[in-house]
């Protein structure tokens, strides 16, 4: 992949965030706060944003959104990798990573 092409994924990734987060917000401000990651003063901006405004930020060369996934619990527990001491099942693996990644979100908000 060449640098101009990883750039015009870059981009497309920006746009789909934001059109994604602007909807998420329009339709259910609480569920796209938790959803996102975002605190309430990101998401008013984000849904305020006009289709310029969007366009002309998804065109920076830097991604937009990260990853809240940020340490190997929760990888591990998603992905259910490198468990030693598997304590159940998948369905109970990956509620106790959406636990871990609500409790973040809160400290955001």
């Amino acid at each position: 992949m060449t640098n101009e092409q990883l750039l015009a994924e870059i981009r497309e990734a920006n746009l789909t965030y934001l059109m994604l987060a602007q909807n998420l917000i329009r339709q259910d401000k609480a569920e796209a706060v938790f959803r996102l990651g975002l605190g309430e003063e990101a998401a008013d901006i984000l849904a305020a944003l006009s289709t310029g405004q969007v366009l002309k930020l998804a065109s920076r060369n830097t991604l937009l959104c990260s990853f809240r996934v940020d340490d190997e619990l929760v990888w591990s527990l998603l992905t259910s990798h490198n468990t030693p001491n598997k304590v159940g099942n998948e369905a109970t693996n990956t509620l106790h990573a959406n636990i871990l990644m609500a409790s973040r979100v809160a400290e955001v908000i």
